[in-house]
């Protein structure tokens, strides 16, 4: 059903839409009819979600075909009117299928605190995403927000929106929703560990070794965030021997 290898036909892009969008609602990174989703089914041309319609009661029939210039091409639906950050990051990247917007609620607190995601202490967001910036706030809806995202569309793969969310993409839809997955447990890990006041960081040699393993495994975008010169996180830590009191 996501095969990064070939473009999805309409049917298999209307499908895709809906399952991402079901996931979207249910892990709580949108609610009411935030977000958005697009995917695209040749060069030129995209489904893209209806405005107004919760990502979580979705059905096929309400999806909306467009072009990059932002022609409808098929669909009774109006397209969101976000829809053109989407299609900013079709033209400045061609290798990217699917593009994903939502609001998870620990990652849109970093873009609302103006905090990129950049600690070097997670390796799943080292492999499979790198660091992500916060692009500077722009009124939704305008040509604004995609000429904030233009600069990020090929070297990274998410970005912060300023007081707004958070935008994914990659290879194929599924790509995209997983990066949004990992942003939002990227976001997540960072503010445990401020709350518990400690971060093993990655030394710069741990994460040069993180960067070889992604590239052999294909992960070739995402610039990664900057090592500390000395790990911390190369010794064994016990648990304290519990001391039993013996009573006379």
């Amino acid at each position: 059903m996501f095969d990064c290898e070939q473009y999805p036909t309409d049917k298999q892009a209307k499908e895709q839409i809906v399952e991402i969008g079901k996931r979207m609602y249910q892990q709580g990174y949108v609610v009411t009819n935030d977000g958005n989703i697009t995917v695209k089914v040749s060069p030129t041309e995209l489904w893209v979600t209806p405005t107004g319609v919760s990502k979580g009661y979705m059905t096929p029939d309400m999806m909306v075909k467009m072009d990059l210039d932002g022609n409808i091409l098929a669909g009774s639906c109006r397209p969101s009117s976000e829809v053109k950050m989407h299609l900013r990051v079709f033209r400045e990247n061609p290798d990217v299928r699917g593009v994903v917007h939502a609001h998870p609620v620990n990652a849109t607190s970093f873009a609302c605190a103006g905090i990129p995601l950049d600690a070097p202490i997670l390796m799943e967001a080292i492999m499979q995403l790198g660091t992500v910036p916060v692009v500077h706030y722009a009124k939704p809806g305008t040509y604004d927000v995609p000429d904030g995202i233009a600069p990020y569309c090929r070297d990274y793969n998410a970005v912060l929106l300023a007081n707004h969310g958070v935008l994914t993409w990659g290879g194929s839809l599924l790509q995209a929703y997983h990066r949004m997955e990992v942003v939002e447990t990227y976001a997540r890990v960072i503010l445990n560990t401020l709350s518990l006041k400690k971060q093993w960081r990655f030394s710069e040699s741990q994460v040069a070794d993180l960067d070889d393993a992604r590239r052999k495994a294909g992960f070739l975008t995402g610039k990664l965030p900057q090592g500390v010169e000395k790990a911390e996180n190369m010794q064994d830590v016990l648990p304290a021997v519990r001391r039993e009191t013996t009573r006379p």
